[in-house]
C-alpha cells in the first residue's frame, strides 16, 4: 500500500456498501485525507447511486455486489444491522484472499454471527462501530469531519490477523477517530446503556406525546423546552437502523432496561414521598457524569448545547 502525507497507509481499493450518513462520510473523509487510492460506492438504490455520482465522492459507483467486491482490499458494510449478513453473502464469493471486511453497525455480536460464516478462508473480519452521527440520513447528510475526535470501537474475533486489525485501525485514525478495541460482547453491553437504552427512552417519550389528545399535543409541540426538544432529535434517527439494533441486541437492552426500571421506581418513590435528599443526591451524581463527558471532549459545554441563537429582531 502507498502512504498518505501523514504516513498513514493508503488502502488501494476501498469499497463502501451503503451510502447513507456514515458511508458517505467515510467516502468524503477517505478522499479528503488521501486514505484510499480508489473509492468504490456500492448501493442497491438507483437514486442514491445517481446522487453519489453527482456529489463526486467515489471513483466507482455500482449496484452490483460482485463489481464492488472485485479487487477490493477493504469492504465496509454501512447497511442496517439486519441487512449486514445478506450484504456479506452477496460480496463474499468475489473477495480476493487477503481482503478485509468491516462494518459500522451499533451491535457487534450479531454482526460477527451474521457475517463470519459467509467469508471464505483468507478474508479477515474486523467489525467496527464509529460512535458518531446525526439524525439525518442519505448521501447528502455525510461530511468528512464527522469522525473527528469521536470514538471508533473495533471488535475483531480472536485469532484475527493483527495486520488486518491495524489496517482498519489506521483508516479510522486517519479520519480523525480515537480507536479502541474490545470484545463484541463487552461492546454490546456498554452500548446498550450509553446509546441503545437512551434511544429507546427517547422514542417512548416522543411516542407518548404523540398519543396525547390533539389539543394537548399541539401545546407540547408549541411549548417544547430543551428537554423534550432534545428527545425529539434522538427520536428522529433512522427507524430501520434502530429497529435492527434493538432486535439484534435484545438481551443486553432488556438487561439494562430492567435496571433502568428499578432505578426509575426508586426515583418515583422519592417524588411521591417528598424525599428531597434522595432527589438532590441523584441529581448531583448525574450532573457529575455530564461534566465528565464534557471534560473528555465528547460534548460541548456551551449554553443550550452549542445551538446558535436566533438572530435578534
Amino acid at each position: 500500500m502507498a502512504e498518505t502525507s501523514e504516513g498513514v497507509p493508503a488502502i488501494d481499493r476501498l469499497a463502501i456498501v451503503g451510502l447513507g450518513l456514515i458511508g458517505s462520510s467515510i467516502a468524503r473523509a477517505a478522499r479528503r485525507y488521501g486514505l484510499a487510492r480508489t473509492i468504490v460506492a456500492v448501493d442497491r438504490d438507483e437514486a442514491v447511486r445517481a446522487r453519489v455520482r453527482d456529489l463526486g465522492i467515489a471513483d466507482v459507483v455500482t449496484g452490483d455486489p460482485a463489481e464492488g467486491a472485485a479487487g477490493t482490499d477493504l469492504a465496509i458494510l454501512c447497511v442496517p444491522v439486519g441487512a449486514i449478513g445478506a450484504a456479506a453473502a452477496e460480496m463474499a464469493p468475489y473477495l480476493k484472499p487477503g481482503a478485509i471486511v468491516s462494518d459500522v453497525g451499533s451491535v457487534k455480536g450479531a454482526v460477527v454471527a451474521a457475517v463470519r460464516p459467509h467469508l471464505p478462508d483468507g478474508v479477515a473480519l474486523v467489525p467496527g462501530h464509529p460512535i458518531a452521527g446525526t439524525e439525518f440520513s442519505g448521501p447528502d447528510a455525510g461530511f468528512a469531519t464527522l469522525f473527528q475526535g469521536r470514538w471508533c470501537i473495533l471488535t475483531p474475533p480472536e485469532s484475527t490477523d493483527p495486520a488486518a486489525i491495524e489496517t482498519v485501525r489506521a483508516l479510522w485514525a486517519g479520519m480523525g477517530a480515537d480507536v479502541e478495541t474490545m470484545s463484541a460482547e463487552h461492546h454490546d453491553h456498554v452500548l446498550a446503556i450509553t446509546s441503545h437504552l437512551p434511544h429507546l427512552i427517547a422514542y417512548n417519550i416522543v411516542g407518548t406525546a404523540a398519543d396525547l389528545e390533539s389539543a394537548t399535543q399541539s401545546e407540547v409541540i408549541k411549548f417544547s423546552a430543551s428537554g423534550f426538544r432534545d428527545f425529539t432529535r434522538i427520536a428522529a434517527s433512522d427507524p430501520t437502523m434502530w429497529r435492527d439494533i434493538f432486535l439484534n441486541n435484545r438481551d443486553a437492552v432488556l438487561e439494562m432496561l430492567g435496571r433502568f426500571n428499578e432505578d426509575l421506581s426508586a426515583l418515583a418513590k422519592a417524588v411521591r414521598w417528598g424525599d428531597g435528599d434522595a432527589l438532590h443526591a441523584m441529581f448531583t451524581r448525574t450532573r457529575a457524569i455530564r461534566r465528565s463527558i464534557v471534560a473528555q471532549g465528547q460534548e460541548t459545554a456551551a449554553p443550550d448545547f452549542g445551538r446558535p441563537r436566533p438572530p435578534e429582531e
